[in-house]
C-alpha cells in the first residue's frame, strides 16, 4: 500500500502526490481549478458549515473541533464510501488530501487523514 499524505493546495503539485483530492467544502481563494490538478473534490466529507464556522481555525479549539468532526464523519455515509475510494487508490499510488488552511497542524485534513487511516481495512 502507498502513502496517504496531506498538503496545502497552494503548494505546487508533484509526481509524489499521486491522486490529489481536495477535502475543503469551499473552493480555495485565488486559485484556478485548472492549476490544481485534482483527481477529485470531496466536499461531501468536509466539516459541516456550522462546525467550520465554529472552529474559525482557532488552535485552542482544535481538540474539540477534531472530536466533533470525527462524530460527523462517523455519521456520514459518504465518509465510509470515501474510505473505500482511498483504499482502492492506495493500491495503485500515493493519495494526497489537499486543504486551503494556512495552519498545517490544525486543520480538517489532519483529522480526516487520521480518521481514514484508522478505518482502512
Amino acid at each position: 500500500m502507498k502513502s496517504l499524505c496531506i498538503k496545502r493546495v497552494y503548494e505546487p503539485s508533484g509526481t509524489e502526490d499521486g491522486y490529489r483530492i481536495l477535502v475543503d467544502r469551499l473552493w480555495p481563494r485565488g486559485i484556478k481549478k485548472e492549476n490544481v490538478h485534482l483527481f477529485l473534490w470531496a466536499k461531501e466529507v468536509a466539516p459541516s458549515n456550522e462546525l467550520r464556522q465554529w472552529f474559525k481555525h482557532d488552535p485552542s479549539r482544535f481538540e474539540e473541533f477534531a472530536h466533533r468532526y470525527e462524530i460527523e464523519l462517523e455519521e456520514n455515509s459518504d465518509a465510509r464510501a470515501f474510505v473505500h475510494t482511498i483504499q482502492t487508490l492506495l493500491l495503485k499510488s500515493n493519495v494526497t488530501l489537499l486543504y486551503g488552511a494556512k495552519d498545517e497542524e490544525h486543520n480538517q485534513a489532519v483529522v480526516l487523514r487520521d480518521w481514514v487511516l484508522r478505518h482502512l481495512s
